[in-house]
């Protein structure tokens, strides 16, 4: 039981027993009083005011009724990140944070092609008596949710990239803009984050036809049988809009494969994130629309998980 005038040590006792998990009671504790729970732990043994008491006790009831950690704590790590989240998104996961650094990896290999053998500069690289301006990359993250992917694209991507934050969810995209905000991306001289709501492509300008040089996304591609099965504090909680595309579960990736060609610049990148099971089906699509290089990626574990497919030159 939570009580009145417990200090930090008794409150994380307290709320590890309700929920028996000592690491998330010190989340919850540390989240409470305004510190990391490694943080927390140099002071744990002072006091507790009555206010933070209170913060623990609702807290602590969100997540013994089922509730992600994610949400109830209302921020995460992702990468070099500190988001905010909520239901409107998806938890973040350490399968999408692997997405992100493929990702990278094509935009780094993208922005070395475009140096110049002799001195290492963009060959398109513009140079006045005042600045040099480097050439500009775009990426597009279709679905972007709590905009993890975009942010992460733009704080560790090369210079010059541009990075478009799009969600077919007007509240989601809210969440998203929020997080922009916070990471001091919509501040003059940022890395160029913009945000658009609309579904997949349809978000975006037109004249970016044809001038992507990355598509990347972590689509739903759960079925509606799969989504049944799941644990209950990811089916009663997170978006199902984010998690289910239809019947079969692959509807999102298809269209995805299909139109991103049209998007994408010669030598331009899609990565997709998916499910093991998915990955044979969804790498011969790419096959058959036209792409090279089509390959897929492991997750931390070794699962199949990240769709590499490149527009030919």
């Amino acid at each position: 039981m939570i009580v009145d005038g417990a200090n930090g040590r008794q409150l994380v006792a307290s709320v590890a027993e309700r929920l028996r998990s000592e690491a998330e009671a010190r989340w919850i504790v540390g989240q409470a009083v305004g510190l990391s729970p490694t943080t927390f732990f140099g002071v744990i043994d002072q006091p507790v005011s009555r206010s933070v008491v209170d913060v623990v006790r609702e807290m602590t009831e969100r997540r013994a009724g089922g509730e992600p950690l994610q949400y109830v704590l209302g921020e995460w790590s992702f990468r070099r990140l500190e988001v905010r989240v909520d239901c409107r998104a998806l938890v973040p996961r350490p399968e999408t944070e692997v997405v992100v650094e493929v990702a990278l990896g094509e935009l780094r290999r993208m922005a070395r092609a475009a140096e110049g053998p002799a001195t290492g500069r963009a060959t398109s690289r513009v140079t006045s008596r005042a600045t040099e301006t480097a050439p500009t990359l775009v990426a597009v993250d279709l679905g972007t949710g709590s905009g993890v992917i975009a942010l992460s694209l733009a704080v560790e991507g090369p210079d010059g990239l541009e990075v478009w934050a799009t969600d077919v969810s007007g509240e989601t995209l809210e969440l998203a803009r929020s997080n922009v905000s916070a990471a001091g991306l919509a501040q003059p001289g940022s890395a160029v984050v913009h945000v658009a709501e609309g579904s997949w492509f349809d978000a975006l300008p037109e004249a970016l036809v044809g001038g992507l040089q990355l598509v990347v996304s972590n689509p739903p591609y759960i079925s509606e049988a799969e989504w049944a099965e799941l644990d209950p504090v990811v089916r009663d909680h997170e978006p199902r809009l984010a998690l289910v595309p239809g019947a079969s579960g692959a509807e999102a990736l298809e269209t995805l494969i299909d139109d991103a060609r049209r998007w994408l610049a010669p030598g331009g990148s899609l990565v997709l994130e998916l499910a093991p099971h998915q990955a044979p089906v969804m790498a011969a699509r790419a096959e058959g629309a036209g792409y090279t290089g089509v390959g897929v990626q492991t997750d931390l574990t070794g699962r199949d998980r990240i769709l590499v497919a490149r527009r030919p030159r």
